[in-house]
């Protein structure tokens, strides 16, 4: 029987976005290899158009033209885009993954219509959040296109109409990727995991076990989607306006007509001359509903995201995607086995910090639990690393506290664990490795 005889995580910077690859070496010097997420909404500065490009090509370099296993986190386009690019998709849809995960809010049997049993259609409420995912994106690329239009307003805030676009765009379906996804996984093998699941990666993974953390169900959690359920007749309001301005049929002066009182300053009768200064007013008005909206679904994705906790040996290797609390709090404070899972995590050796840095991603219970925190002085062997990907400038702001990568979390991390950030590793060579430490 084969045993890991060593391990390497190589986190590239693909700018604002995640993806990492999990290289395992045999003790007959086989190897094996996880790619986790693959995309980006803005490239690295400096970086050239093909960048994406240039990481796929490293990706099969390194893998030798195949991949084991492929662990998509989320739909968020930050973690699933470049699966969908035109160029680096098909160079990692070409190293056919044996096993495609997914979390369960992607399984395309949740995709209902009319024509199914009312019965299927209402299995658990799963169906139904799908579909409340599925308008939401809808909105959202909507909301992408009057977030662009508004950055040639000359009297417009630039910054809103940036974020707009910015949150619009990271919410968006991603077609691509997704069927691409599909793809690969009815060639092989497709989970669409939730916690407690079993990957059953044994076969492909000797010697590395996973805990599926998160997302919970809707039973175990329903706070996952408990907005999206209480109005998702709102969400489907907002979905019909979003694909009408995407198709060029609908702006945002039309956002009253289709979501009424949930847009009480919202307007669709023609402004007469005498004023026009209100223009700028109005359009900042819109701006603030569609990010208030856009913020609520941006939140609801991430709680599906996947919570993933490798174990190779005594060694454990933390990957929580971008999953908030709404999604942690099932498996730190309510699963029935929750002490033996807080104890496991505690251990954690490597930690791939959560939602690219952000402060909401890295819950006080489970950063305060981590036995390996240790300051530089005090540094052994066994100091907890972190890892992590990111791009500052993208994501909030400093005066308000909102920044990513959170300059408090960050400063932590420096001063309590061996931090690694892909932000520091540019050009011919965009990625930082970790020497995994087996136990």
């Amino acid at each position: 029987m084969t045993s890991v005889e060593s391990a390497r995580l190589r986190a590239y910077n693909v700018g604002f976005g995640d993806c990492l690859l999990l290289s395992l070496t045999y003790d007959d010097q086989t190897k094996r290899h996880v790619l986790i997420d693959f995309g980006t909404t803005e490239r690295p500065t400096s970086a050239p158009r093909d960048h994406l490009l240039r990481i796929a090509d490293n990706i099969a370099a390194e893998t030798s033209n195949k991949l084991d296993v492929l662990i998509a986190t989320h739909r968020h386009a930050d973690h699933i885009s470049g699966f969908g690019d035109s160029k680096a998709g098909p160079i990692i849809e070409g190293l056919k993954p044996d096993l495609v995960v997914q979390p369960w809010t992607e399984d395309p049997d949740l995709e209902t219509d009319a024509r199914q049993p009312a019965a299927a259609a209402a299995t658990n409420g799963h169906a139904a959040l799908q579909r409340s995912l599925t308008n939401m994106q809808a909105f959202a690329a909507g909301a992408r296109a009057e977030g662009l239009r508004l950055l040639n307003e000359p009297k417009f805030p630039k910054r809103t109409a940036e974020r707009l676009a910015f949150l619009g765009e990271t919410n968006l379906k991603n077609k691509d990727a997704v069927k691409a996804l599909m793809r690969m996984g009815k060639r092989t093998r497709a989970v669409y995991a939730k916690f407690g699941d079993d990957l059953g990666v044994d076969d492909l993974l000797p010697g590395l076990t996973v805990e599926v953390l998160g997302p919970p169900t809707l039973e175990q959690q329903p706070a996952i989607a408990d907005y999206a359920e209480k109005h998702k007749d709102y969400w489907l309001a907002a979905a019909g306006w979003g694909r009408a301005v995407e198709a060029g049929r609908a702006t945002a002066d039309d956002l009253g007509d289709h979501l009424g009182p949930l847009f009480p300053n919202a307007v669709s009768d023609s402004i007469p001359p005498a004023a026009q200064w209100l223009i700028p007013r109005l359009n900042t008005s819109y701006a603030d509903e569609m990010l208030s909206l856009l913020r609520i679904m941006d939140k609801v994705l991430n709680n599906t995201s996947l919570i993933l906790l490798f174990h190779i040996g005594d060694t454990s290797l933390l990957f929580p995607g971008d999953a908030q609390i709404e999604n942690w709090s099932y498996a730190l404070f309510k699963a029935r086995n929750r002490t033996n899972i807080c104890a496991r995590l505690a251990k954690t050796n490597v930690y791939k910090v959560g939602h690219h840095g952000s402060l909401n991603a890295t819950p006080k219970t489970l950063w305060n639990s981590f036995v390996h925190k240790a300051s530089e002085a005090q540094a052994d062997e066994d100091r907890l690393i972190s890892v992590m990907s990111t791009k500052a400038g993208k994501h909030g702001h400093r005066e308000n506290d909102t920044e990513v990568p959170r300059k408090p979390l960050v400063t932590a991390l420096e001063k309590l664990s061996d931090h690694k950030s892909t932000q520091r590793h540019t050009g011919a060579k965009p990625w930082v490795d970790v020497d995994v430490p087996l136990r």
